[in-house]
């Protein structure tokens, strides 16, 4: 199929290896940013914070939360161009789902009027939530939409990128305290460019089970 969107999830791999020479422009950086604003979440909760590490201090705190395990993946913290963390928020309020639907009616996207009655999607998060306010497994669910926004956004760029679950959540917690503020991160994206040379998974072919295995049309 000769569709650019096909061609772009067809080329895009998981990295293993990058290019330490190779830096993610700062026009592009401008991009991936504002791709991950215009994420999709249930309700529009947006229950997430997201940190961009680039710095090479902000590398090596990276680098120090695989002190205990993942180890596998330490080497991208200081390999890739950048490093996202996506974090989910364990406990997401009704008074914090007030400051979205503000920012519905601010952008003119709901009328004012509706206001109250659009408070009453936050039923869904209630669905969600325990006895303790906890509604993370909700939550993290919605970090997985933007995740997948994201690796598509680097594909159609033309920049590579590692999702890794392998993370420390409770290094990366104390090591990001400050801009975690309460949210908890269990994936991060790595992204910049392969080292062809040595990434042993660049240019393979893609190992996908046929349409017809799992795609049901009725």
């Amino acid at each position: 199929m000769s569709h650019q969107i096909v061609k772009d999830l067809s080329t895009r791999y998981t990295v293993k290896k990058y290019d330490t020479s190779k830096r993610i422009s700062d026009e592009d950086i401008a991009v991936i940013k504002e791709a991950i604003r215009l994420s999709a979440s249930s309700i529009n909760s947006q229950p997430w914070k997201f940190i961009l590490v680039e710095s090479d201090e902000g590398k090596q705190r990276l680098h120090d939360t695989f002190a205990n395990k993942h180890q596998f993946n330490q080497h991208h913290a200081k390999e890739a161009s950048h490093t996202l963390l996506l974090a989910y928020d364990p406990h997401f309020t009704k008074e914090k789902f007030v400051k979205r639907v503000d920012a519905e009616v601010s952008s003119g996207h709901l009328p004012a009027n509706m206001r109250d009655s659009f408070m009453g999607a936050y039923a869904f998060a209630e669905m969600n939530t325990d006895e303790s306010g906890y509604n993370g497994s909700w939550t993290k669910a919605q970090v997985y939409l933007a995740l997948g926004n994201i690796m598509h956004t680097l594909a159609r760029l033309g920049i590579a990128s590692t999702p890794m679950e392998g993370v420390d959540n409770e290094l990366i917690g104390e090591k990001f305290n400050d801009e975690l503020e309460g949210h908890i991160c269990e994936v991060a994206l790595a992204m910049g460019y392969q080292n062809t040379n040595d990434d042993w998974n660049y240019g393979l072919p893609k190992a996908r089970l046929a349409i017809e295995e799992i795609i049901t049309v009725v």
